[in-house]
């Protein structure tokens, strides 16, 4: 997911304007509630307006945070009432204020992921656009914040937010980095160790709010420093975080959504499984937010700077920004020793499989795909869709793309997607210069010493629709591009309604398949098959599987209340899976084996850590 660019500027000193000053209490925890007050000073002689965010780093769709504040109140600095004015669903007005406004109101947030809030009585995850409001003019100032944390509670806090001499007080330079410091106040276990960065030293910080023991925290915490030193030897360094410290903020509780976000010096991940259940799964998603800290956080896309608070967000680059991503989260896990080459082949294959068979391709390229989020990253619509149709995941195909690419360039330019990744880094990432699609492609041209070959890649694979050839590249690294039910009769991939009585289509049929061709759709009942009546999803699996592909059957269902009949053509199952030679019953030459050293060996010097 997407975090803040903050200007270059940030540590330097902020501007001489008073500070935006927050405080947050939580004397109605056990209903999810949390008090939340911000006050101003300094102000101009007009109404101050102040508006709750509409969408949230990282997530480029509408979320309209502003459903869960009510009981808004201000007053001047002799305490006195002011008027408040709602002039739409998102903003206050206050007037008559004389320079200086306190505002005060309830939020209810009950919903622990990467983008909303949760207050109980174990902790608060506070997502900030979801839970402090801001005016539009004071995004130039700095920003102080008070905890107030629940008496004998325990808490701690852990946060990307600077520290102050107070425990329960930190600040920001200003309001784009506030809004992008996702805090977690509770009994949480920590485990910090330090890295070696160039002539400096960071601290690293995991911060995990669960259910579980020390020793599975331990286990865990090695595991994730892992992950950092591989991906760092990927790009050579660490970013230069900007008050020396990186935080993995996790809540891994029974109650939670899964979910993981990045933001520029932290990453929020949360799940509802337990260490003890899931650690390689939870992994994963460390594994890809923690990339983000280089691939969006700084090396940024254009469209996407400044992130807007105030509206959905759109970036033709995300089959890059989280597209490859997706790509170096698993090839990181396998490089750290967590993934065998095996597990590794299922992890890509599923994404291959997709991206070869999905007719979302034949609508939209990666690029175009990208441009969909506004409507898919937790967006939400009561209307149907026909998205099983015409799209495909930007994560998914930018991911697939990414094997490609770095298959080719170790197989045909002597070079490798890593090297193209420093390239991006030292362009664009250490001097947080956002980039743009020429950007890109430019920088492809120079790490290859051949634009054309670039120009021809992009305008193929990224731009265009056309699919790579995975089964020749695959097979360089011996690993199989396979076909595991070629020569099976099918219908095509659908969902059938939980019904006993009725064989209902749940889900909108592929184009392409039988059931699309003759015309069946979501919604429609299928009353018999073959002559046989069906009733269940079994009745129709033991009719089609007495048959070949290219068998032509009949079938009958009801569409709106009609009664239709229909004569269709079975169609050969489709769909890929990955493995290695070695599980193929395959040779595996030294070629083949230099290649995947050089592709899924460690790349880490294990660097100065305590």
């Amino acid at each position: 997911m997407i975090g803040l660019l903050v200007a270059a500027l940030l540590l330097q000193q902020a501007p001489p304007r008073p500070a935006v000053s927050y405080e947050i209490s939580f004397p109605n925890a056990a209903h999810h509630e949390a008090q939340v007050s911000v006050s101003y000073t300094g102000l101009p002689a007009r109404p101050l307006e102040l508006r709750m965010s509409r969408s949230s780093p990282g997530r480029y769709a509408l979320h309209e945070f502003a459903k869960n504040v009510y009981d808004v109140k201000a007053f001047d600095a002799g305490g006195r009432p002011l008027p408040v004015h709602r002039p739409n669903e998102h903003q206050w007005n206050v007037s008559r204020h004389q320079g200086a406004v306190r505002v005060t109101y309830t939020l209810y947030a009950d919903r622990v992921d990467g983008t909303y809030s949760a207050v109980d009585r174990t902790h608060a995850h506070l997502n900030m656009p979801a839970t402090f409001m801001f005016a539009r003019n004071t995004f130039d100032r700095p920003v102080r914040v008070r905890f107030h944390l629940p008496a004998g509670s325990a808490w701690r806090i852990a946060t990307q937010l600077r520290p102050t001499s107070e425990p329960t007080v930190f600040s920001a330079p200003n309001l784009q980095y506030f809004l992008d410091s996702p805090t977690e106040l509770s009994n949480h276990a920590v485990r910090t160790w330090t890295v070696r960065n160039g002539q400096r030293e960071d601290t690293i910080r995991l911060a995990v709010h669960h259910t579980g023991t020390d020793a599975e925290i331990d286990a865990y915490a090695d595991q994730v420093r892992r992950v950092v030193r591989e991906q760092q030897a990927v790009f050579g360094r660490l970013p230069d975080y900007d008050f020396g410290k990186y935080t993995f903020i996790a809540d891994y509780l029974p109650w939670a959504n899964g979910d993981g976000m990045e933001h520029r010096n932290s990453t929020i991940l949360t799940s509802s499984s337990t260490l003890a259940q899931n650690a390689r799964a939870l992994l994963g998603t460390v594994s890809h937010e923690f990339f983000h800290a280089w691939n969006v956080e700084r090396i940024r896309p254009r469209s996407l700077e400044p992130f807007d608070f105030e509206r959905a967000n759109m970036s033709g680059e995300l089959w890059f920004a989280e597209g490859f991503t997706s790509y170096y989260g698993p090839l990181v896990l396998a490089r750290a020793g967590v993934n065998t080459l095996d597990d590794y082949a299922r992890a890509i294959g599923s994404g291959v499989n997709t991206v070869l068979t999905a007719p979302g391709r034949l609508y939209f390229s990666p690029v175009e795909m990208s441009m969909q989020a506004p409507f898919v990253d937790a967006a939400t619509s009561i209307d149907p869709t026909n998205r099983a149709n015409t799209f495909i995941s930007y994560y998914t195909y930018g991911a697939a793309v990414a094997l490609g690419l770095d298959l080719l360039l170790r197989t045909e330019k002597d070079s490798a997607l890593d090297e193209f990744m420093r390239a991006m880094w030292a362009r664009y990432g250490r001097t947080e210069t956002p980039y743009t699609l020429d950007d890109w492609r430019r920088t492809l041209g120079q790490v290859v010493r051949d634009q054309q070959w670039a120009d021809q890649f992009f305008n193929r694979h990224i731009a265009g629709r056309q699919p790579l050839d995975y089964g020749s590249l695959l097979a360089r690294a011996g690993l199989q591009l396979r076909k595991p039910w070629a020569g099976f009769a099918t219908l095509g991939s659908v969902d059938f309604a939980d019904d006993t009585s009725r064989l209902v289509i749940a889900s909108n049929t592929l184009a392409g398949t039988p059931l699309y061709t003759a015309g069946l759709d979501r919604g429609d009942r299928i009353i018999s098959l073959d002559g046989k009546a069906v009733s269940r999803p079994a009745d129709v699996d033991a009719i089609v599987e007495a048959h070949k592909p290219g068998d032509q059957v009949v079938v009958v269902f009801e569409s709106r209340g009609q009664q239709h009949t229909a004569a269709l053509t079975l169609g050969e199952r489709g769909g890929y899976d990955i493995v290695s030679n070695e599980k193929a019953g395959l040779p595996v030459t030294d070629e083949m084996r230099a290649l995947r050293e050089a592709w899924l060996g460690s790349k880490a010097k294990v660097p100065a850590e305590n």
